[in-house]
């Protein structure tokens, strides 16, 4: 009798297992990146603004240009990061190349936070008094449903985040 109860008990907590792990195609994406970013796929265009055909060329055009101006950002920054972690577990950690590289990581993040301003202001500046209120509605809930850059990360480390 405690054989059967045993093996059923074991054979429910593999199935819970089982059950809880993700399928392959049903794991998170991530939220960074331009795929995240303002959709243009629908008709209507992003955030159901009911944009004129000129209004989404305009805005697509935009878009590009953030994106050709942030990627090297990206890309330095990536170097930046990947350069403080090799400081900080250094065998002896010099403290003025380690804060030296953080003031250079901040002002990349700056500077890739004044260009998405400033490209969210130019295309805020061709909308309508009522499409304005639509998108400004939309940023605002935005920024609460992001998830902040320092857990995302901690997600990927204890592989809860999907490599996609």
């Amino acid at each position: 009798m405690k054989t059967k109860v045993l093996m059923i008990a074991v054979l429910m907590g593999f199935t819970t297992l089982l059950m809880a792990q993700p399928k392959e195609n049903d794991q998170k994406k991530s939220t960074r990146g331009p795929e995240h970013e303002m959709r243009m796929n629908d008709e209507r265009g992003p955030q159901g603004l009911n944009l004129t055909d000129a209004q989404k060329e305009a805005f697509k055009q935009s878009r590009l240009a953030l994106q050709k101006l942030i990627q090297p950002l990206r890309n330095e920054l990536g170097e930046a990061e990947a350069h403080q972690k090799t400081l900080t577990t250094a065998e002896k950690p010099e403290m003025a190349a380690i804060n030296k590289n953080i003031e250079k990581i901040g002002a990349l993040k700056m500077e890739m936070a004044k260009l998405q301003v400033k490209h969210r202001l130019e295309m805020r500046a061709q909308l309508t008094d009522e499409q304005r209120l639509k998108f400004d509605l939309h940023q605002g809930k935005m920024k609460h449903e992001r998830v902040p850059e320092g857990m995302e990360r901690g997600r990927e480390m204890h592989g809860e985040h999907s490599k996609n």
